[in-house]
């Protein structure tokens, strides 16, 4: 097993809480060691063991990979059109989905695969090494299991969101799309899913509907996730807590029930500000749920209709200039937050046994991350212990 030394780094966040430098572990002066695909030391560059090879980070500050735990990759078509119409004042409503559910299903396996490719390799050089992505643009049994599985041949964190609108063929009859996603769909789709997801939201699923979603799913061995309380205040972020799903999406509009439920749960609160950026909506408070204490991760939702970005960087620096969080909080949270929120302790962090996903900053800290919004720091990224 060979050994490389990065050394010389400015400032290495490890997201070890043992260390006395805050949640972030921060160590200045900093190496690692990385054996194989995993760290197998950190600490400081004076301090490093001998190792096979030596990799010099320049003076540059580094972190540990980004994990997106929310987006919605495998779709086909364009929504600029709509994008323009609402930042010219028409209001954002969940229903420019089907626009996108059409374009989906006319798109071959060949062109749905690139784009995931694509947009894979996009977040990769921003700095995202492991990102979840899911279905919910086919809304047919065909068209989500191949949504599905092309989505499996990219990334092990696949999630079937049937339920992410009711499908056009039913809308006079929506129980019997709620049969349809919880019987014959489900079955297809399970093999190659580890998440079920839900809608949870006026104008597509209601509590109700989103539990028998969501436990059918369970009953099938999948995990829990939900969209949760992201146009108006409802159901979806207390279904959550009472399911132990491993995480509620978008939490803008939560009642103080909402947040206790969230601060007393292992429920993630995840929370997506590239959607209120692009519908101009109202941000989540992520102070709030920080000082009630939950959990809070920070994702880029990146879908083709409200929120068309795969930079978490940039979902870091509205975080901070919009949502009342600290540089530290918002880089914690797009790290180990969103490990939390896919329940992995093998990512998020930088310490002994974890995976050796790096990104490299052009700059001296993590904190330039907010402090240069729309910069591209991200110099170098490493996924399991390799340069990509």
């Amino acid at each position: 097993m060979s050994s490389t030394l990065v050394h010389n780094i400015t400032t290495l966040v490890t997201n070890d809480p043992t260390r006395e430098t805050g949640p972030l572990g921060l160590i200045q002066d900093a190496a690692l060691v990385i054996e194989d695909q995993t760290i197998a030391w950190v600490g400081r560059s004076q301090d490093a063991p001998p190792t096979d090879t030596a990799h010099d980070a320049h003076g540059r500050a580094v972190i540990p990979g980004f994990v997106d735990s929310h987006s919605h990759l495998v779709f086909a078509g364009d929504r600029t059109q709509e994008f323009n119409a609402r930042m010219s004042g028409q209001a954002y409503a969940a229903g420019g989905i089907r626009t996108t559910v059409a374009a989906t299903r006319a798109a071959s396996d060949e062109e749905l695969g690139d784009n995931v490719a694509r947009y894979l390799a996009e977040a990769l050089r921003q700095g995202t090494t492991t990102l979840e992505t899911k279905s919910g643009y086919g809304l047919t049994v065909h068209d989500e299991a191949r949504a599905l599985r092309i989505a499996a041949e990219h990334t092990d964190e696949v999630t079937y969101l049937g339920a992410h609108i009711v499908a056009p063929e039913y809308a006079d009859d929506p129980a019997g799309y709620v049969a349809l996603v919880t019987g014959e769909m489900l079955d297809a789709c399970a093999p190659y899913a580890r998440w079920v997801d839900v809608f949870c939201e006026k104008g597509a699923f209601d509590g109700d509907q989103a539990r028998a979603i969501l436990t059918a799913g369970q009953a099938k061995g999948l995990l829990a996730r939900v969209h949760a309380n992201q146009l108006t205040y409802g159901p979806g972020v207390q279904l959550a807590v009472e399911l132990e799903a491993a995480s509620a999406d978008h939490c803008t509009h939560l009642t103080d029930a909402d947040v206790d439920a969230l601060a007393n749960s292992a429920t993630v609160a995840t929370l997506l500000p590239g959607a209120e950026f692009s519908t101009r909506a109202q941000w989540p408070d992520a102070r709030r749920l920080l000082d009630a204490g939950a959990t809070v991760a920070l994702s880029t939702d990146c879908n083709p209709g409200s929120s068309f970005t795969s930079s978490m960087p940039f979902c870091i620096a509205l975080a901070v200039r919009d949502m009342g969080m600290t540089p530290d909080e918002a880089v914690w949270s797009a790290t180990a937050g969103g490990a939390a929120a896919l329940r992995r302790t093998d990512i998020g962090r930088l310490t002994p046994g974890a995976r050796a996903d790096l990104a490299f900053l052009d700059a001296p800290s993590h904190v330039h991350l907010a402090y240069r919004p729309g910069v591209p720091l991200v110099s170098e990224v490493w996924r399991a212990g390799r340069r990509a």
